[in-house]
């Protein structure tokens, strides 16, 4: 299986639907978390938003791991991290995801990600969102190669 075909929209959610991200310390820890390890070659990163409650992620995990595996990571990897500066239970236990089709469906979930703030009403620009690849200084993973041109459902 190529990398195209190896590209998921995740969804998780935070224990209960806390908004425990809404704290911009843990935002800002799980944000780091994402990107640590995404250095150590885990998956490739497209796209990402943190809310007050729940993530989604565009994401690509190396070839060697598994999508499962590569959650278990950010979120154990995470809640580790966290209880070494407060006790508190973080996520739930699943995830959602869905497998990225061809080009006009990865394009679509950029979107998603990327307005989510802004549908939530927490920002009116979501440039202005600072935990999500929507705003600036963030150095993501470009489009999945191999992905397929979607076709038009008018015809």
């Amino acid at each position: 299986m190529d990398d195209s075909q190896r590209t998921f929209f995740i969804t998780t959610v935070a224990w209960q639907r806390l908004p425990i991200f809404r704290v911009e310390a843990r935002a800002r820890l799980l944000i780091e978390v994402l990107f640590g390890y995404r250095a150590q070659g885990k998956y490739l990163l497209h796209e990402f938003v943190v809310m007050p409650d729940h993530i989604h992620l565009l994401m690509t995990p190396a070839s060697e791991i598994s999508l499962e595996r590569a959650l278990q990571f950010i979120k154990g990897g995470y809640s580790y991290r966290l209880r070494k500066e407060e006790t508190i239970k973080v996520w739930q236990e699943s995830f959602t995801n869905h497998r990225i089709r061809d080009a006009e469906d990865y394009e679509r979930h950029c979107e998603y990600v990327r307005m989510n703030p802004v549908r939530a009403r927490l920002v009116r620009d979501a440039a202005a969102y600072a935990f999500s690849s929507a705003s600036s200084g963030f150095r993501l993973d470009g489009t999945p190669l191999g992905l397929k041109p979607g076709f038009s459902k008018s015809a």
